[in-house]
């Protein structure tokens, strides 16, 4: 898909001026990964065929390969085999076979409306601005971007000149919100809100949880280390703030869209919002990084061993213990990459270390925010094709997962008929 993508932007009539396939392929596999990272002007340096290679890549990449291969199959009314809907329930994270073919057609009409909804409330906004037309295009483009958590723009600042406006800075982020809890999560409210269902799963309440306390936390850091700073909230009203801080907030975990220049922010913020972007959004859903259920696992386990219980619980139910572990593994692998990634840069492009270490985590957590090129470009715009390079994998590997691409590389355990007499460590 990144290779099919990377030829079509390719094309003459795809692009303005030259570009490199470099180039071509880094935008093609932030657009399938719904990074949004760009080394190149979106609005500018592309035509309007570009932009819809972009869009459209952008749309198959939030759903998934395999959740639109099979929607097709589905629609052609061909028969999916048993191996195929394997591989769709796990890219789905649907919890049973039971049912899978029905929940992807609901997935798709949940899709479809949101995202309409989203397009004619942007439509309408940005009709203010521009023609009919022309606001019907950028109403289309921002919704799909901001419901698969790409952060892709038609405007060459993104968002910044609607940093005051209420109306874009509520409707892109609840896009962003609702694409990264995951279809299960958005069906399962759904069913609760309608009655059929009579209490909310372990893993919903989780996801909800996390998302509110990480928006919360979020806006918190932002407005507490910024509200004096000169080169960024310092200038602002306590409203403008205010709604910068939220709409930052929820773009540093999931998506890339901006309405304040990064590069203004203080070091220790930046550094904050590496957790941010590490965490991401929810299983299921159009976010990457290494997933808010995981980061709860985690802290929940920590919390229990430092009370030397070995049972963790949440919400009344119990926590399996494999969970924990895996949420562990998760988090240590997927630190590793980053941290080698951007040993490797620091050493090969000589930039600082910071901003490096800020790209790549948003590489790795398909964000696409960015510190930027002193221009309308993001860093890795200033990076050598290597550089690209290492950025593309990163973007690659937290749109695929860390457990699958690891998985890639070691392969699986062979079950093995040996028990080894326990050891005893001391720690």
């Amino acid at each position: 898909m990144i290779f099919f993508g990377a030829v079509l932007l390719s094309l003459p009539f795809a692009h303005n001026g030259e570009l490199r396939f470099m180039d071509a392929l880094f935008t093609s596999t932030s657009a399938v990964c719904v990074t949004g990272l760009i080394v190149k002007d979106t609005p500018v340096d592309f035509t309007s065929f570009g932009h819809i290679v972009i869009l459209l890549l952008i749309q198959i990449g939030g759903l998934g390969y395999m959740t639109a291969v099979t929607f097709m199959a589905v629609m052609r009314r061909q028969k999916i085999a048993h191996r195929d809907r394997l591989i769709l329930q796990e890219s789905l994270n649907y919890p049973g076979m039971d049912g899978l073919v029905r929940f992807l057609k609901i997935v798709f009409s949940t899709i479809f409306i949101i995202e309409v909804i989203g397009m004619v409330i942007l439509t309408l906004r940005f009709w203010v601005d521009m023609p009919l037309d022309r606001a019907a295009w950028f109403g289309i483009f921002h919704a799909v971007s901001a419901f698969n958590n790409a952060g892709f723009s038609l405007f060459s600042d993104n968002m910044m000149g609607y940093r005051s406006d209420f109306v874009i800075n509520i409707t892109i982020p609840v896009l962003i919100i609702l694409g990264g809890l995951g279809y299960l999560v958005l069906l399962e409210l759904y069913h609760y809100h309608r009655g059929r269902v009579l209490r909310l799963s372990t893993h919903t309440k989780l996801v909800l949880t996390m998302t509110v306390l990480l928006i919360v936390l979020g806006m918190a850091i932002l407005l507490s280390m910024e509200w004096n700073n000169p080169k960024s909230f310092g200038s602002m009203t306590t409203y403008q703030k205010i709604l910068a801080a939220w709409f930052t907030s929820v773009n540093y975990r999931t998506a890339g869209f901006n309405t304040i220049d990064f590069s203004t922010l203080t070091d220790s913020n930046l550094f904050f919002g590496t957790f941010f972007m590490m965490t991401g959004g929810s299983p299921g859903g159009t976010a990457g990084g290494i997933k808010t259920t995981a980061v709860a696992l985690a802290l929940i386990g920590v919390w229990y061993t430092l009370r030397g219980d070995t049972r963790a619980h949440i919400f009344r139910r119990s926590l399996s213990p494999y969970q924990i572990n895996k949420a562990y593994a998760i988090i240590f692998v997927a630190s590793i990459y980053v941290v080698v990634s951007t040993i490797i840069l620091s050493e090969v492009e000589r930039l600082p270390f910071l901003r490096i270490l800020f790209e790549t985590t948003s590489a790795f957590g398909t964000v696409g925010v960015s510190t930027g090129n002193g221009g309308v470009l993001s860093y890795s715009a200033l990076f050598s094709d290597w550089g690209k390079l290492n950025i593309i994998i990163l973007m690659l590997m937290g749109r695929v997962g860390v457990f699958a691409f690891t998985m890639v590389i070691v392969g699986k355990a062979v079950e093995s008929r040996i028990k080894y007499a326990e050891g005893k460590v001391i720690i």
